[in-house]
């Protein structure tokens, strides 16, 4: 046999033991399986995918550099725990401790990246002792220092302008503020005082209604909901629920006694009902706490006819 062919003999015979050597390996490649060095044993992987935003983060798997940024999927990985860091220049990093299983994806696909320098702008152009968010209506009001002045902007702090002056008395600080359903009229409530105001109009009007306090002093204020009607509140104080107009000298009606101070409200403005929590005492002679709906759906009328009765003294 000549030198020529012992050559191309021992490559013939060198390739089929490469190739038999790496045939396992390639085939458990393809099929998903990994060889562990550390069992001896072909194993099962798992994925991870990783979605940012914003996207183009650097991606460290166990504090190695990827190449890949992110949107990405890091296949073939050994079941186990994996620690994640993503990187993107401005922005925070990113930590992460991820369990691998075998046949299974990995989702970290909301992940959002917060930029080091905030955004932040201030809102009021002048100085406020409290403000209040209204999504529904796309508006921020503002309350002055002194607590006598209401402003109110957009979401975004533009068109920033004076609303109107809360009533002469109403002192302390105010717990929240609401506006009326037709969107005509304002309240403010602290612990004894509602302050019932009219925002300026768009243009200047030769006659703006004054504001309204009305004081309960002696009673502990919970709550205020405007009735649908935007005439009338509705007041959940520490010792009952009662209903009155949103005028100066109106007549509050009693409607509820409560037991247990304080209660748990809602009101659901869409059909006037209120959802309130109080005690009972049952036939064993414990108290227990309930929840009572009370329906203030007949509108107008029946709320008129209460005041009247009540101004009338024959209730």
């Amino acid at each position: 046999m000549s030198n020529d062919q012992r050559i191309r003999a021992i490559l013939f015979y060198l390739s089929v033991a490469i190739f038999f050597t790496g045939l396992p390996v390639i085939l458990s490649s393809s099929l998903g399986y990994k060889f562990n060095p550390r069992t001896l044993k072909f194993a099962k992987t798992g994925i991870i995918s990783l979605k940012t935003q914003p996207q183009g983060a650097s991606i460290y798997l166990d504090g190695e550099l990827l190449n890949d940024k992110t949107p990405a999927t890091i296949n073939e990985l050994l079941p186990g725990s994996y620690n994640i860091k993503l990187e993107l220049k401005y922005y925070y990093p990113w930590f992460f401790q991820v369990n691998v299983e075998p046949r299974k994806v990995v989702r970290l696909e909301k992940i959002i990246l917060f930029p080091t320098r905030s955004n932040i702008e201030q809102l009021n152009q002048d100085k406020v002792a409290r403000f209040w968010a209204d999504k529904d209506n796309g508006r921020i009001y503002y309350l002055n220092q002194e607590g006598t002045i209401l402003y109110e902007s957009d979401l975004k702090g533009e068109r920033f302008k004076e609303l109107g002056s809360l009533p002469p008395g109403f002192v302390s600080f105010p717990k929240e503020l609401k506006t009326s359903p037709d969107k005509e009229k304002m309240l403010i409530f602290n612990a004894h005082q509602i302050a019932v105001f009219y925002p300026k109009p768009q243009e200047e009007a030769f006659y703006i209604q004054p504001p309204v306090l009305l004081d309960f002093s002696g009673q502990q204020i919970h709550n205020v909901f405007w009735h649908s009607d935007s005439y009338h509140l509705v007041l959940v104080t520490d010792r009952n629920i009662k209903v009155t107009e949103a005028q100066a000298n109106s007549s509050p009606v009693n409607l509820v006694n409560l037991n247990s101070g304080v209660s748990e409200v809602f009101y659901n403005v869409d059909n006037d009902t209120l959802y309130f929590m109080d005690s009972q005492t049952g036939e064993d002679g414990v108290s227990y706490d309930n929840v009572y709906k009370l329906e203030l759906n007949k509108k107008a009328a029946l709320l008129n006819e209460l005041i009247k009765l009540r101004q009338n003294g024959k209730e």
